[in-house]
């Protein structure tokens, strides 16, 4: 059976090797000419050969996790002195999974998936070639999409947003801190990348006004010339007006809002639709319900990411290579709609339906004993969640933490 993978990226590198060794045959597309996905530095920004720039990794990024999380089940991080890499580090690494794998050769550099319909019970991969410009037609009889969901920006709406005659940028954009050279800068959301870019560009900006409605990173330690603001009520022509009533005037507003699910190549029949960042219809977040000849790989965030997408893989594949049979479509929908009213009767919104956070030994837990796949090491999630905590309550110096995993269930923090 053939198999399409597109992205080769974290998700789409361990997609095909667990492919490959379900012997399938394994096609990658992959739009760059390198793989590594949202970990590969590009300067470039805003569109490019008429296609939007993918990446949105700025310069001398570090991770926001430690390193012995974001292995690979059966193929760690080599061991350094530090838990919190550089994002070359990472991309080094997926080159080594890729060598050690094979997997070089499945894959096709710069490939732009235009559209993928599903016809007579397979899947036309509609695909450019963007060094020859030459435009084919493939066929497949599974998908896996692996295209990341840090490429297309979400932006928010703010009353009187076109009235601002100051520069707006999205996080997506960012990659130098020399753009805030001696600005007033107003950050737009106070997530993982809002807070550490808060305090990255405050070594160039004059101040940082960091705005946000969130409750529990009020003891979060920032530089001297950052202070926090509640939300924006609405903005004139040189600066924002606060829900508290105060004012202030910025030369620059800063979007660190997140990012939007986004599969431009999949067609209206296909099965998938995103409402309010929620991916429908999926059974366990990944299998498309209504086509379940395709997979959507790593959606739920907040998580051991490159874990969760390896347990994915090996979920759906349990499928696809005939060990297990899915449920009918009916219970599939049944049973996520089960899922997501006890998500919703918790208080969280469509947005939040990909998140896990602490609940992520949960998901992986029901992917092993559902499809009777190996689980994720339960040490995994603990140092995630501590990390996580170290993140908040020490924001200014928690990349100074070290690591060490000493079995399936323990972690021990060495300095």
């Amino acid at each position: 059976m053939s198999l399409c993978i597109i992205g080769a990226g974290t998700a789409g590198l361990c997609c095909a090797r667990h492919g490959i060794e379900h012997g399938f045959q394994v096609t990658v597309f992959e739009l760059s000419d390198r793989i590594g996905g949202t970990w590969v530095y590009n300067q470039e920004t805003g569109v490019k050969n008429g296609i939007d720039v993918h990446s949105s990794m700025y310069e001398n990024l570090r991770t926001n996790l430690p390193k012995e999380v974001m292995g690979f089940p059966d193929f760690e991080i080599p061991k350094n002195e530090v838990s919190y890499v550089r994002s070359d580090e990472i991309c080094d690494f997926l080159n080594q999974y890729a060598d050690h794998f094979r997997l070089k050769q499945y894959i096709r550099f710069n490939s732009y998936v235009i559209r993928v319909l599903h016809k007579n019970k397979k899947w036309q991969v509609l695909v450019k070639d963007l060094l020859t410009n030459q435009i084919e037609f493939k066929y497949f009889d599974k998908l896996m999409v692996a295209n990341g969901h840090y490429h297309t920006p979400n932006y928010i709406r703010i009353p009187n947003m076109d009235r601002f005659q100051g520069d707006y940028l999205h996080s997506h954009d960012y990659r130098t801190s020399g753009v805030f050279k001696d600005k007033t800068v107003l950050v737009i959301g106070a997530g993982p990348s809002g807070m550490d870019l808060s305090n990255i560009i405050s070594r160039s900006a004059t101040r940082v006004t960091l705005s946000h409605h969130l409750k529990d990173i009020g003891h979060t330690k920032f530089y001297d010339n950052v202070h926090q603001k509640p939300d924006v009520r609405e903005l004139d022509e040189k600066g924002a007006f606060f829900v508290d009533g105060s004012y202030e005037e910025f030369d620059t507003i800063f979007f660190c809002t997140g990012y939007k699910f986004a599969f431009p190549f999949l067609t209206a029949d296909s099965g998938i639709y995103v409402e309010d960042n929620y991916v429908q219809d999926l059974y366990k977040q990944c299998i498309n319900i209504r086509n379940p000849t395709m997979a959507l790989i790593g959606l739920p965030f907040y998580v051991c990411a490159a874990q969760m997408m390896d347990i994915q893989a090996r979920f759906i594949l349990s499928y696809y290579n005939g060990t297990n049979q899915l449920p009918s479509r009916e219970e599939m929908l049944k049973e996520t709609q089960t899922a997501m009213c006890k998500i919703w009767a918790d208080g969280y919104r469509k947005r939040h339906a990909h998140m896990l956070g602490p609940k992520q030994i949960d998901y992986f837990t029901d992917l092993a004993e559902t499809a009777g796949v190996k689980n994720i090491k339960p040490v995994m999630t603990k140092l995630h969640n501590e990390s996580s905590k170290c993140f908040n309550d020490n924001l200014l110096h928690f990349r100074e933490d070290n690591f060490a995993i000493v079995d399936d269930e323990t972690f021990v923090k060495l300095n």
